[in-house]
């Protein structure tokens, strides 16, 4: 376990060799999840301007007041986990958790308002087999919805792993990185909610 090196003009998260050379693996490994999300937007894409959705176009199965509530939840534990951050680098264990918390109930409460959607199409009959727009859509959203839930274990994980064993240079590199992670899904979601759930409902 590295010590924490207070004196130390880097960020927290770089005070540990190992840490940033984890760190930047994971700059490298966020490039192959680039390049996942983009192969399926222009999966979706393709099949929104040519595939058939079987009589039950975007315009009408989408709920804007459920998007919005969706985007909301996710913007702002973008923003808790931003704080999360800055009180990591500042020492302060007790805010950064606390701040953290606040990060993976956001998170939940957006995985569960999408559970809550996907079960709603379904019941209005509109799965993965009625066509290839919504095969496209549920993938899409599906793969994200996804991430997030791994992103909330994951977090989880090392709020834990901090609380047992307290706040070292390493444990910090893991906070930053999966801080990282989860900026990046906020970011997908942007395009989701703009190329898919907009364009879909003015079209």
């Amino acid at each position: 376990m590295e010590p924490i090196r207070e004196n130390s003009s880097l960020p927290l998260e770089y005070q540990s060799e190992q840490g940033s050379l984890n760190i930047l693996g994971f700059w490298i490994f966020l490039g192959a999840e680039i390049a996942l999300f983009g192969t399926l937007f222009a999966t979706y894409f393709v099949m929104y301007s040519g595939g058939s959705n079987a009589g039950h176009p975007p315009s009408e199965m989408f709920e804007l007041p459920l998007v919005l509530i969706m985007t909301f939840l996710l913007l702002t534990s973008s923003f808790t986990c931003g704080l999360s951050i800055g009180e990591m680098r500042k020492g302060n264990v007790k805010n950064m958790m606390i701040y953290s918390i606040i990060t993976l109930l956001l998170g939940a409460g957006f995985v569960g308002f999408e559970i809550y959607e996907f079960t709603h199409y379904v019941m209005e009959g509109v799965t993965l087999k009625v066509g290839s727009y919504w095969s496209a859509f549920f993938v899409l959203l599906g793969t994200h919805g996804l991430h997030v839930t791994i992103g909330l274990f994951w977090i989880t994980f090392i709020l834990i792993q901090i609380k047992m064993r307290g706040l070292t240079a390493q444990a910090a590199s893991k906070v930053f990185i999966s801080s990282l992670y989860w900026h990046f899904l906020d970011v997908v979601w942007i395009f989701i909610f703009t190329g898919v759930y907009l364009l879909g409902m003015v079209n």
